[in-house]
């Protein structure tokens, strides 16, 4: 049995707090002033809808949270702005809660040999900072963690992450460029297994989601991995740049559809003001977000709480 994420809440919420930070601070923050200090008519709706839009929630998103909220309103009869503004609250927070995200991530899980993880997802995107983070987490919970290097893509990439693996104390395992992918997650399973590692994470190549070659090429190490064990793997895990917004639900969505993926690593979403994308992606992929970056570090990373993550980006500011 593998146990995830068992971490302290209170170090969960101040991360997530210094997250959105920027984003309470530009938008968000500002909401229930806007509430206290309006009627609630057209212009109030107009303005909240706004704030939603220039923080990169997105224009259908945006417009289906107004809806949600002023049916709430009528139906509850709510006429404060507190009152409003605990609603909105409680709307976004159900939007985004996923069945499974917590009971993946929080509970003893049960598999047969190491827990695969393949991350996918485009160049440039914080991907191997990505998997140094969870490598580093999973380390610091005693597991036993190895990295596979399936990105021969590109001939930097290797290189990378094996520093990052010597820096956080984990074995890589890693071909030379231009070798086949999955030749090399075949090899990282095999060595993961007779190592006993708890957890292996492979790497894949920044493939651009529009080329169709490299997206087979992807799909491909998935077919490696679930020869060698049918239930491997057993996430896999998009990393989208939070400070490309909207831009990145494209990607989003193809690589969804090459191979299935299970959850969403933010990264870099204390680089930005507008981290209404949270909610975009929430909304238009139904997909869960697992987990957000929260800073550079490799300690700088939160599993994705809808509650802890609403209360974060909607605190007033002054």
């Amino acid at each position: 049995m593998l146990r995830f994420f068992k971490r302290n809440r209170q170090e969960n919420l101040e991360h997530t707090q210094d997250a959105v930070k920027p984003s309470r601070e530009r938008w968000f923050g500002r909401i229930l002033n806007v509430l206290r200090s309006s009627k609630l008519d057209d212009s109030l709706w107009e303005e909240l809808e706004e704030i939603l839009i220039s923080s990169d929630v997105g224009v259908e998103t945006s417009l289906r949270i107004i809806e949600d909220l002023k049916a709430t309103v009528k139906e509850r009869r709510l006429e404060s702005g507190d009152e409003v503004f605990e609603s909105l609250k409680e709307n976004l927070m159900s939007s985004m809660e996923s069945e499974n995200a917590e009971s993946l991530w929080m509970d003893e899980t049960a598999v047969n040999g190491p827990y695969v993880i393949l991350m996918v997802g485009v160049n440039g995107v914080g991907k191997t900072t990505s998997i140094a983070k969870l490598a580093h987490h999973f380390t610091a919970e005693g597991k036993k963690v190895m990295l596979g290097a399936a990105d021969t893509f590109r001939a930097a990439a290797a290189e990378q992450l094996e520093i990052l693996g010597k820096q956080i104390g984990v074995d890589v395992i890693r071909h030379e460029s231009g070798a086949d992918p999955g030749a090399v997650a075949y090899d990282a399973y095999m060595a993961a297994k007779a190592r006993g590692a708890d957890v292996l994470i492979v790497d894949t190549a920044g493939r651009l989601h529009t080329k169709s070659n490299l997206m087979e090429e992807l799909r491909k190490v998935h077919r490696v991995l679930a020869r060698l064990e049918p239930k491997a793997p057993h996430q896999v895990i998009l990393t989208l740049d939070a400070t490309t917004g909207l831009n990145g639900l494209a990607q989003a969505k193809a690589f969804k559809e090459a191979v299935n993926c299970t959850g969403i690593f933010l990264a870099k979403l204390d680089g930005t003001a507008r981290g209404g994308i949270v909610l975009a992606i929430q909304q238009e992929l139904q997909m869960p977000i697992l987990f957000i970056g929260t800073g550079e570090t490799v300690t700088d990373l939160a599993p994705f709480d809808s509650r802890d993550f609403v209360e974060s980006l909607l605190a007033p500011v002054s």
